[in-house]
Formats: structure tokens, sequence, C-alpha cells
């Protein structure tokens, strides 16, 4: 890898309905250390509607009770970000709850489940194993306001605006923008046509401008990607690429769909020094059936120096691919990316500066103003 010490995020998605998978693992590495994951196991099950432009809200929220024979109860709530905490407020309504010994708030770390009690049936209200980020459990309160549960959840990192309380695509792309600051993304992998179309949901989700360098350099070129290669070979191509991501390097508010394999800069070893601009997510066909064995891959893929794309900041792992599919691996990179960036909020700033430097291939360890690379032997960046 290029450099001596990185944060990555992985993220496994499994094409199976029935094992639908996706998990955000904090990968530390070092060259001395190697690589550590922990992994966070979530579910993409939400479907409220969000309005990112405002700080409260009322959605309708849907889930299946815990019980195969209960009814889907359709919730409304309403939800509040003050802060240091969030405040959630669900209209009981026709619960006919008698007392608070009726209600079953179960807090954890990212997960929450309300349940209550109602003619002797226990009755799931929600349930998510995926909060929109952390909170501090033993911190929960929760009272009946009339006919409205409130429950307050002090959050972990109170600089961190939820949109909602779940994670969801929409909370997801409301949320991420204070995040990424206006940051590029770059999608990399084996796949131009899955980097264009996950690229695409990105770029639309976050309001980001969708960039394809197959479609750039192919306007440029007035051929085909396939024909140029045919007529001048993959070198060319991946340095006519090259050569575009260096364009696009200064870019902000952009996804960027590279192309896939060895026809791709990102696919080599030498031209990564304008990637590093923004953040690289490397979209990884695998056969793994499960988390164990995606992790156990992505580690090996990572501490494998030879490998191009182990310079990637952001793993996810698919398991097959449908096109359908596009916006459920959107939302497992963008997922990835926020845990990413809350490990060090500096990243984006780090970034910015890292272009306004000159994108001299110095990444992450940033040297001052007026560092040659040349002078650190450094020629494996590209030009």
């Amino acid at each position: 890898m290029a450099s001596t010490s990185f944060t990555s995020a992985l993220c496994f998605f499994s094409q199976n309905p029935i094992r639908n998978l996706q998990f955000s693992s904090p990968i530390s590495s070092s060259s001395s250390s190697g690589v550590a994951f922990s992994s966070i196991s979530t579910a993409l099950t939400s479907c409220s509607s969000l309005s990112p432009s405002n700080s409260r809200f009322s959605s309708r929220f849907t889930r299946n009770c815990s019980s195969s024979t209960a009814p889907v109860r359709t919730l409304d709530y309403e939800f509040t970000d003050s802060s240091s905490e969030v405040e959630l407020r669900l209209q009981l309504g026709t619960q006919d709850i008698r007392s608070s010994k009726d209600v079953y708030v179960d807090a954890n770390e990212t997960s929450l489940t309300i349940r209550v009690q109602r003619l002797g049936s226990i009755i799931t209200l929600l349930e998510t194993k995926q909060l929109f980020e952390k909170i501090k459990p033993a911190e929960t309160i929760w009272y009946i306001d009339e006919d409205q549960l409130v429950i307050n959840l002090k959050k972990h990192d109170p600089d961190l605006k939820w949109p909602d309380i779940v994670e969801s695509w929409e909370s997801l792309t409301a949320g991420s923008t204070q995040l990424l600051k206006g940051t590029s993304i770059f999608l990399i992998g084996d796949s131009t046509d899955i980097n264009q179309k996950v690229a695409h949901e990105l770029a639309v989700g976050l309001g980001y401008t969708p960039l394809s360098t197959k479609e750039l350099l192919e306007t440029f070129s007035k051929q085909t990607i396939d024909s140029w290669m045919l007529a001048e070979g993959s070198n060319a191509v991946a340095q006519a690429e090259n050569t575009v991501i260096e364009s696009l390097s200064s870019h902000v508010r952009a996804v960027v769909a590279t192309l896939g394999g060895r026809l791709g800069a990102a696919g080599r070893t030498d031209t990564w020094r304008h990637l590093y601009a923004g953040f690289t997510v490397w979209l990884s066909q695998t056969e793994a059936t499960d988390e164990s064995a995606a992790k156990e891959e992505a580690k090996r893929h990572m501490q494998d120096s030879q490998l191009a794309y182990s310079n990637a900041e952001v793993v996810v792992k698919l398991q097959g691919w449908d096109d359908a599919h596009s916006k459920v691996v959107a939302q497992a990179a963008l997922s990835a990316l926020k845990q990413l960036i809350l490990s060090d909020k500096n990243l984006p700033d780090k970034k910015s500066l890292y272009i306004r430097l000159g994108c001299r291939g110095d990444w992450p360890n940033i040297k001052p103003p007026g560092w040659d690379p040349a002078s650190d032997g450094i020629t494996n960046t590209g030009t």
C-alpha cells in the first residue's frame, strides 16, 4: 500500500434476498500490524420519507412484528435532533396502553426495540438493528405523554446531525453531506458497468454530479474503449484515463465511475496519485457466502500491496449482481463512508489540503509545501 497508516471500511452485500446482509467495519491497517476488523450487522429495512431541510418532521414507519402470527403495524412518529440527544415521539393512539408497565424499550448502542403489551399480547411497534449512529444506551429516558410514547436517546457524537432515527438510504443521503464536505467519490472495481450504475445512484442521492471516465474518454476520442484498446493497447487507455482523473481531481461534489480492471488507472499501482483526491470505493465481486468469508477475503486483498485496489478507503463486497440492486449497493457504500469519516472527521479537510498542494502522491502522510516526491523516491504515484 501507498501509506504506512490508514483507515478503511468494509461492507458485504448478498444478492439472496433471504440472506441480505450488510455490515460496516472499521479496518485499521499499518505496515507492521496488518488489518483488524470489527463488524456491525445492520438491516436495510427503513421506508421512512425524509425532508433533509427540516430538523423536525413526521414520517410513516412500517415494521413487521416479531411474532409470525401478529399483523403488520403502521406507526406514526415525530423525530427531533437537539444536538446532544435525539427525541422520538410515537403515536400510541389505538394501542390502549394503560400504564408504563405495558411498554418495553430496549436500547443498545446501535439498535432500538419498542414493544407494548396489549390484551395479553406483546406487539412490536418498532425494531431497528441500525440506528443512524451510536447512542449511550445507559442514558436512555422514556415516558408516556398523553397519547405519545416519548423516548430520549443520548447521542454518542453530539456534533453529528441525525436526519432520522434509523440508517436508511434517505437518512444517509441527507446526513452525509455534513460529513463529506463536498469531497468527491471515485468508484473503482473490475466492472465498468457496475461502477457506472452505483455511481449514478450515489450522485442522484447526494445531489452530486455523476461522471464516467468511460463516457468522457469515448467522447474525446470518438471511439469506443474496446476499439481504442485493440488499436493502441490497454496501457494507452489506462494512461488516458489517468489524465482524465487528473483533470477531475480538483472537482468537488462529483461521483466518478472509473474503468474496470486492467483497462483502468485504478487497477495499476502507478496511477493513484490523483485518485487520492477523493474517497475511493472499491466494488469488489466475491464468491464469499457469508460475512466471515468476505472479511477474510478483504483482509487478504487489503494486505496485498501488489493489488492496486488495496489503496481504496472503502470496500463493498458483492455476492452476485443485478442492476436492480444498484441503490442497495450505493447505500452500503455510503454507510461505510459514514463510518470511515466518523473515525477521523479531519479526512475531508485533509483531502482538500492534498488537492491544494497539488496531489503529489503523499497521501495520507501529507508533507509540507515544497516537498519533492522524487526526494523520497516515490515513483509509483502516477504523473
